[in-house]
């Protein structure tokens, strides 16, 4: 049976269960929640099942679509920030949204066929992203990034807006104010056109959870330019701005890119004090310094020398369980390589895994967005090799937080990527109908136990 047809499947299954009664008694969970419009059950919502006659998977699956189109926006906001957009795209967020409103789509295959259209989607919004970036900035190039204060008045600027953190660049230029990057922003020191800003000059903290210490610790002025924002803490509310699609309640609002106040709050506030430099970050790898190595890497997987590359990238999370990344990298052998991307990289881009023969075993390609960058390097070696995706020596472990990590979930759903890991935790939205699709048709699997995670994908 194929995947859509198992999952409309699903369909009479539940319907039996519902009618029978039994089943549904014994939930300890509620199988859906849906409270969109006026016939939802008591006035408050269907958590059985819909009056409307939707399915809990359907509901689930809805869910499912809304949140990998919020993950779309996300990229397509940033795109839209430098000038490019894409009809295609587009239509499709605007279908996708009307087939979630009540009484207007009730099969559940329809809702997955959706799902991997959204990851398509997802994936060309990527490419769209990449384009403007590195029409704007330049192809990425490997940089070292140091990780602490310089001396002299400061501005953090945290989220995902290489144009927010550009216009700001341009702005204090010439002021004696240093430029810091914090969590999805590290990123940016790799890209030429905004690392020839002498004045960025590091990064402060490291995930997007992180920042209530980091930003309590450090008396500059914070810039909050996308998703990743938390409420401040009052000590350092007032020395807050946000820009963009970003709002926090009781912090000051930039409007047009004009970042006066934080520049006149930065320079009140004073100088840090020198910071000694322990820790320094690595980031910047695009797609054609990777490539670049290709010669390189061939010689060594087919010598033995890399037996496996592993992705270990998406969301951090301040989970106990997101622990598991700190384990899994750490205890990899020395034949593996490490592409990661997005803050899960905090678990361990401070870690020193060297390099094999002149290739780091450590690649940090960017900012989720930057997923893309793995799939053309993913695509790359299959030409390399002659092999299909699904052969190569590649495994790809996801860490689970947000919206984001669903439309690139599907993306790669989308791209037929089999045997795929994911957590810390699962997404609520899959119920077990729809896990149990997912683990057969694309052994979507699980993380466990770090080191039997590894003798399994290294096949010890």
């Amino acid at each position: 049976m194929g995947f859509i047809d198992s999952i409309r499947g699903i369909n009479k299954n539940q319907n039996e269960a519902v009618e029978g009664g039994d089943k549904v008694e014994k939930k300890d969970s509620l199988d859906m929640f849906c409270y969109q419009c006026s016939q939802t059950a008591k006035g408050t919502g269907c958590t059985i099942r819909g009056v409307c006659g939707k399915e809990p998977t359907v509901a689930r699956l809805q869910d499912n679509l809304l949140f990998a189109i919020k993950g779309i926006s996300a990229y397509l906001y940033h795109a839209r920030e430098l000038g490019y957009t894409d009809d295609e795209v587009d239509a499709f967020l605007a279908r996708g949204f009307y087939s979630t409103l009540t009484n207007v789509n009730f099969d559940a295959g329809k809702f997955v066929e959706l799902a991997l259209e959204a990851g398509n989607m997802n994936i060309k919004t990527m490419q769209l992203l990449k384009k403007a970036h590195i029409d704007n900035y330049g192809e990425p190039v490997p940089t070292e990034v140091p990780v602490g204060a310089v001396k002299g008045p400061g501005i953090v600027a945290t989220g995902h807006s290489l144009k927010a953190l550009e216009e700001l660049l341009k702005q204090t230029e010439g002021k004696g104010i240093n430029v810091y990057t914090h969590s999805e922003l590290l990123p940016a020191h790799g890209y030429p056109g905004l690392k020839k800003y002498k004045h960025l000059v590091g990064q402060l903290g490291g995930p997007w959870f992180d920042q209530r210490d980091t930003f309590s610790k450090y008396p500059v002025a914070i810039v909050g330019t996308s998703n990743c924002v938390l409420i401040p803490k009052d000590e350092y509310k007032e020395r807050m701005y946000t820009v963009g699609v970003a709002e926090l309640p009781g912090v000051q609002h930039i409007e047009d890119y004009d970042f006066t106040p934080a520049i006149e709050k930065a320079l009140e506030l004073g100088d840090l004090e020198e910071e000694v430099k322990e820790t320094t970050l690595t980031t910047g790898f695009g797609a054609s310094t990777i490539l670049s190595l290709a010669p390189k890497i061939k010689e060594l997987v087919e010598a033995g020398k890399i037996k496996q590359f592993i992705l270990v990238g998406g969301c951090d999370s301040p989970l106990i369980q997101a622990k598991y990344y700190t384990e899994f990298v750490k205890n990899l052998p020395d034949t593996t390589v490490v592409l990661t991307l997005a803050c899960g990289k905090y678990r361990f881009n401070a870690m020193d895994l060297g390099d094999i023969e002149g290739v780091p075993r450590l690649i940090d390609i960017g900012q989720c967005n930057d997923a893309i960058v793995a799939v053309d390097v993913a695509v790359a070696l299959t030409e390399l090799f002659g092999v299909g995706l699904n052969e190569l020596p590649l495994t790809i472990v996801l860490s689970w937080m947000e919206q984001k990590a669903a439309a690139i979930l599907w993306s790669l759903l989308a791209l037929d990527l089999k045997g795929m890991y994911i957590g810390p935790i699962l997404p609520g939205w899959a119920n077990d109908d729809i896990l149990n699709v997912l683990v057969e048709n694309y052994d979507l699997t699980p993380i466990g136990d770090a080191e039997e995670d590894i003798k399994k994908i290294m096949g010890l």
